[in-house]
């Protein structure tokens, strides 16, 4: 490790301590050093949107944030969401409303979904739309994607 740092971050309301090199990106240091593997490595360019997790409640791109500039902070993955087996009502409607195919973008749809329906609790479809679409899914069609964010806003009450 050239640049070690020590530094505390709390993911999913669990505080870790943690040394990490100065240039290793957040994501890696969820995946690798803290074991929260739910958060997808993708372009590796915050193009796709796969690593998204909520950083003091707004979603980034972890793949474009040293994991050092969250010393401090409060970050919530994929993992977070559920309460032990009990899915919550987005991830539940993502299955109900075939939000998800082979599964490898669906962590950073969530996580961005979330961030969404915690500010605007009932959204219309063209802000669903217009929220997701910063996200990128090779299978879905994205049409599910959406159903499943608003029947998580309007039916199920997230």
């Amino acid at each position: 490790m050239k640049h070690p740092h020590v530094m505390t971050i709390a993911v999913n309301r669990r505080r870790h301590e943690v040394v990490v090199d100065a240039r290793r990106t957040l994501v890696d240091l969820l995946r690798h050093d803290l074991g929260y593997v739910g958060t997808r490595v993708g372009c590796e360019q915050g193009i796709c949107g796969a690593c998204t997790v909520l950083l003091d409640g707004e979603p980034v791109r972890s793949c474009l944030i040293f994991g050092v500039q969250a010393d401090g902070c409060s970050v919530e993955t994929v993992e977070g969401l559920a309460d032990g087996d009990q899915l919550n009502p987005l991830q539940t409607a993502f299955s109900k409303h075939h939000g998800l195919q082979c599964g490898f973008c669906t962590s950073g749809f969530l996580m961005l979904a979330t961030a969404l329906l915690r500010k605007e609790q009932h959204p219309s479809e063209e802000r669903i739309r217009e929220v997701m679409a910063s996200n990128l899914c090779r299978c879905t069609g994205y049409q599910g994607i959406i159903e499943a964010v608003k029947a998580a806003a309007w039916e199920d009450g997230m």
